[in-house]
């Protein structure tokens, strides 16, 4: 992906967030509030049907979804915010499973397969490191769908709203960087790559392949 891409991917994540809190923080703008909690939704079906082999095919199953969608405005409208909730903590668990599931017996742990994409063979220490740093991610997703969930619930929308957009993402970039430093100091002959490398890697083995 070039510069360009990823700072338009940037900047369309920073205005989606913003645009989001705005909403979660001025109930008035309810109306703004469905649209956009719905729209991440929106886009993947789009997007789906664009990469299928079959894309004609697509159209009944999204036609019948917009129906839908605009039957339960009302409700959406009311009750945006739970909609971002179950998006945003949604999204957590489906990592933390995505990494859990690799670490049962017989399994490869996601994480040594990040590595052996990026500098095979492993030795035993490294295979044993990166299964450690599977579970840490695993841990790190749950507790960021725990900490969603207990804000949600508990704390004023504001609050909850300012976590999920503003500081998710920078501590998943900040357990990136923390995982770089431990793994420089516990596996100090392992040759390590550039830790945009690493970013690389987490992308291109979790994401859906079309």
């Amino acid at each position: 992906m070039s510069v360009l891409r990823w700072l338009g991917v940037a900047a369309f994540l920073i205005a989606y967030s913003v645009g989001v809190h705005y909403t979660n923080s001025s109930p008035q703008h309810a109306e703004l509030g469905a649209i956009l909690a719905v729209f991440p939704a929106v886009i993947l079906a789009v997007l789906l049907a664009l990469r299928s082999a079959h894309p004609v095919a697509w159209l009944v199953p999204v036609a019948l979804g917009g129906a839908g969608l605009w039957l339960l405005r009302k409700g959406i409208t009311d009750h945006y915010g739970l909609i971002y909730w179950v998006q945003h903590a949604g999204m957590q668990v489906l990592l933390c499973i995505t990494f859990a599931r690799t670490l049962f017996a017989g399994r490869q742990p996601l994480c040594t397969r990040f590595a052996e994409s990026l500098h095979p063979p492993l030795s035993e220490a490294e295979k044993i490191y990166s299964r450690k740093v599977t579970v840490a991610w695993a841990v790190f997703f749950a507790l960021m769908a725990f900490i969603s969930t207990l804000l949600f619930v508990f704390a004023p929308v504001s609050i909850w709203s300012f976590f999920d957009n503003f500081l998710v993402l920078p501590l998943v970039a900040l357990m990136f960087v923390v995982e770089y430093g431990v793994r420089r100091r516990a596996l100090p002959d392992m040759k390590h790559m550039h830790i945009f490398d690493s970013v690389r890697a987490f992308r291109n083995t979790v994401a859906p392949r079309g």
